[in-house]
């Protein structure tokens, strides 16, 4: 299955190679003395997104509290999002710190492919959590016998066939577009549509499959978390008592915040898209949805969570006892 798919690739990789020896990718300034900045300011990015996210992973494993399907979704949602920052981060950090902006055509499809996987997953995961959460206050019956780990890991492993499917699509409608000699990508990293703006053949099917599946793949999720929360929302209001409420109100704000910073910042880089007509400021505006929820996410279930809290006061209690 995967035999032709790949002599498909090199195929076209050969090809693309002799046109062109790659593409560049001008990042967020070209100011030299900017650079240092944006070394530090990423880095520490980064940094903060890999701690904060390693360290929402350790405590869901090691506080047998949180082994529960609302955690097991946010590991993965962690695990994903440390991925998410790693495909595009690093290399931007290395071609300002050896101040080269040429990536090869090889490069460029593995980052964009990476870049639409770890999207789409957490697309699908945002969707599978609020779910989750529908059936915990709609339906606290029958969660345990629904929410069961085989069920949770299949919502896991359906969520990331999704995401592989979809960037596998656009990956293969690339490879058979044919590029022209020195294309200069306005941003920080490989994006599926500023590449078919440099392209020479014909993007119309690119475009339109673009369209489809942003439907498809993002609509649906999308439909389906308005879809739990007016249920839960309905449900909360009926709730007799105050304490009830606001125990289900604490336990959906959190996902509400990461869904609400994942999907805000989305479409308000699109709508920046739209209304700019420099590459520059859209560039910087992509950061907002490829770098800043990753490192926020950690911060709003640790501060809004109080079962994550409190598993982190006894973990860094052990922490401190052993050392």
């Amino acid at each position: 299955m995967f035999h032709p798919l790949y002599q498909i690739y090199e195929q076209h990789e050969k090809r693309n190679q002799t046109a062109f020896p790659g593409f560049f990718l001008l990042g967020l300034t070209e100011d030299p003395k900017l650079q240092p900045v944006l070394v530090s300011l990423f880095f520490s990015i980064y940094l903060v997104t890999l701690l904060g996210n390693l360290l929402i992973i350790v405590i869901s494993i090691s506080d047998s509290h949180l082994h529960t399907p609302m955690y097991i979704f946010l590991s993965n949602l962690s695990l994903n999002d440390i991925c998410l920052s790693t495909s595009t981060i690093p290399k931007m950090l290395v071609n300002i710190q050896e101040n080269i902006q040429s990536i090869t055509y090889k490069g460029c499809l593995t980052q964009m492919s990476f870049v639409l996987i770890f999207s789409g997953m957490e697309n699908c995961l945002l969707a599978v959590m609020a779910y989750d959460r529908y059936m915990a206050i709609c339906h606290p019956l029958r969660y345990t016998v629904i929410m069961e780990p085989c069920f949770c890991v299949l919502l896991i492993l359906l969520s990331l066939l999704i995401s592989l499917v979809d960037s596998l699509m656009h990956s293969l409608m690339v490879l058979r577009l044919s590029f022209c000699r020195h294309l200069e990508i306005p941003n920080f990293f490989c994006e599926l549509p500023k590449m078919l703006k440099l392209a020479c053949s014909d993007t119309l099917i690119d475009n339109i499959l673009i369209y489809i599946s942003s439907c498809i793949f993002a609509g649906i999720p999308l439909s389906g978390i308005v879809f739990s929360y007016i249920h839960i929302m309905s449900s909360i209001f009926r709730m007799p008592s105050s304490e009830g409420k606001h125990k289900a109100f604490t336990t959906c704000g959190s996902h509400l915040s990461v869904v609400s910073l994942f999907y805000g910042t989305g479409f308000g880089v699109y709508i920046t898209s739209i209304i700019m007509d420099s590459s520059r400021k859209t560039a910087v505006a992509s950061v907002m949805y490829s770098v800043v929820p990753q490192m926020l996410n950690p911060f709003i279930y640790s501060l809004r969570n109080r079962e994550m809290k409190d598993a982190m006061r006894k973990f860094f209690k052990k922490m401190a006892y052993f050392l």
